[in-house]
This record gives structure tokens, sequence and C-alpha cells, in this order.
């Protein structure tokens, strides 16, 4: 059995490692997502190597193992399904959802996350537009673009948002933003990338930071 903070690390790996095209993490990114100081984290990945969970020399970079993605993967499965429960059965508004299956994502019951998962009827997807592992472990890769890829006088479908934090999810909330709704853009400044859009005849006027954390198709 893992500690919390043991989970933690993995679930952090995990993430930094999917969006570098190498599957690599530095120890400095690794500390920065944790809020850690490099010192401290290189303690820790003492441990998990010694336990098989990530391949790791000192001062070089990271990667995890068959045993830790199978680890790190069970961990997001176990908080995207908290997630989908908080958002679908008890009425959390999506940006409070991700605080609280932080917490849950630490039960060790797989027949209770087994069991949750039928009662949800398997879902997909978590409320944020994240692919939900299934109890072997699959996971539904979606190739996504980003909003800040679309062009002018179009009409795109989202998907996901990149930013799960309060304030990301709160502000596309403000926009008029949910997900699978249509945006459509309604003109691009060419000299900052801001961005004119409409929802629901609804009009707004982005950034291109925001632009570049609302996923579409």
């Amino acid at each position: 059995m893992l500690s919390q903070t043991e989970e933690n690390y993995l679930k952090a790996l995990l993430k930094i490692t999917l969006d570098n095209e190498h599957g690599e993490a530095g120890t400095n990114e690794l500390a920065a997502s944790l809020s850690l100081k490099p010192a401290t984290v290189n303690d820790m990945l003492k441990k998990l190597k010694e336990k098989q969970f990530i391949a790791y020399e000192k001062y070089g970079k990271i990667t995890l193992t068959a045993l830790g993605k199978k680890y790190g993967w069970g961990i997001v499965r176990k908080h995207r399904l908290w997630e989908t429960f908080l958002f679908e059965k008890l009425d959390f508004s999506w940006d409070e959802v991700h605080e609280v299956a932080e917490q849950l994502e630490h039960i060790q019951s797989v027949k209770l996350i087994d069991k949750l998962d039928q009662f949800l009827g398997y879902p997909s997807f978590d409320p944020h537009g994240d692919p939900i592992p299934t109890h072997k472990g699959v996971v539904k890769i979606q190739y996504k673009k980003l909003l800040v890829d679309a062009q002018e006088n179009e009409t795109y479908k989202v998907l996901a948002v990149k930013d799960n934090s309060s304030a990301f999810l709160q502000y596309v909330a403000k926009v008029g933003i949910q997900l699978n709704c249509h945006i459509k853009v309604k003109s691009i400044q060419t000299f900052d990338g801001m961005m004119h859009i409409e929802v629901d005849g609804k009009k707004s006027t982005v950034s291109q930071k925001f632009a570049q954390n609302i996923f579409i198709e």
C-alpha cells in the first residue's frame, strides 16, 4: 500500500510525463508541480525507485515504470470517478469537485471504486472532459486541438478544459462555456491573439492564454 504522499508523486509524474513528448520529468519540474524543494523531492524519488515505480538516476530525468504507470492511472481513475459522482449526483459545480476529489482519491477499497464506476454507468469522461481509465487501466485518449488554434468565422465544439483550477473554471463559466457547447470565433487580433467569441448568443473577448486552455473539435 502506498502512502498519500507517494500517490501524489506518482500522479504528478504521470501528468508531467504525459505532457512531455519523451515521457520524462525533471526533478525541478516535479518539485515545482508539488510546491516542494528539489532536495525534498530527491528523497522521495529514492523511495519510489526502490519500490520500482520509477527509473531514475541522480540529476537525470525521471520516467515511470510499467508498475508506476499502472498505479498512477489507478489514482487518476479514482479521482475522476469521484469528480463525476460529485458533479452528477451531489450537484457540485465543476470548479468545486477537484479539491474534494483530491481527498477522496486516496481511498484504498477497490470494491468501492468498482461499485462507484458501476453506479455512475461506467462513464468515459469526467466533468472537465478528461478520460476516465477503466478498471483494466485502458484510457480513451482524445486527440484534441486548442481554441488558440481555431480559425476566424468557424464554430467549434468544446471537448475539455486543460486548466482545472477553480479560478479558471469560474472564468470559463462566466463566459458561458461548458462541455459540449459551441463556440463561434468571430475574429482574432493579429497583434496579441486576442479572440472575440460568441457562445449561445453571448459575445466575449478572451486572451490567448485563455484560448490555450480550451480543447475543441
